[in-house]
């Protein structure tokens, strides 16, 4: 018994095991691999772009991920915008948070939602209280690899 259920009464408890009898049953297989196709299609996707922007701007491999980065968070905005992105996030769960589609997804659902409190205190406010948390641990963790890494070399190289 968790620590939580300790806490409630005996008629709570009861309610809360016969809730779990009447809680439908979580296709998990289904969710797994539709997360793992749907996330996939947007990586080929990305993919996509990236061989367009090789192909008919002359950019690199490396050079052609920002402007595929850019195209796939205009596309995962402008979905979120007219509100197809949350259908397909409903459909194919996980599968879409994962790229930068799900992120892009996130900041502009928290403007879009919070706009009638104005411009800095709702849409700036809420967009950065959802970016916030992804560039600080964004921002440690390239500092902590990094660190490792430069400790790796001046090992390996002495």
């Amino acid at each position: 018994m968790s620590k939580k259920q300790n806490k409630l009464t005996q008629p709570q408890q009861e309610y809360q095991t016969f809730m779990k009898g009447k809680e439908p049953k979580k296709p998990l297989l289904r969710n797994l691999i539709l997360a793992f196709l749907v996330g996939g299609f947007i990586c080929t996707i990305g993919q996509a772009f990236t061989f367009f922007y090789m192909a008919f701007f002359d950019f690199t491999e490396k050079s052609a991920g920002d402007p595929t980065v850019a195209t796939m968070i205009f596309i995962g905005v402008l979905l979120t915008g007219f509100g197809v992105y949350d259908h397909i996030a409903q459909w194919a769960g996980a599968g879409t948070a994962v790229p930068v589609t799900g992120f892009a997804n996130s900041m502009s659902s928290a403007a879009i939602e919070h706009k009638s409190e104005g411009f800095v205190l709702g849409v700036g406010n809420n967009m950065f209280r959802i970016a916030g948390p992804v560039i600080v641990y964004g921002t440690v963790a390239a500092f902590v690899v990094a660190l490792v890494r430069e400790i790796i070399m001046r090992l390996g190289g002495s």
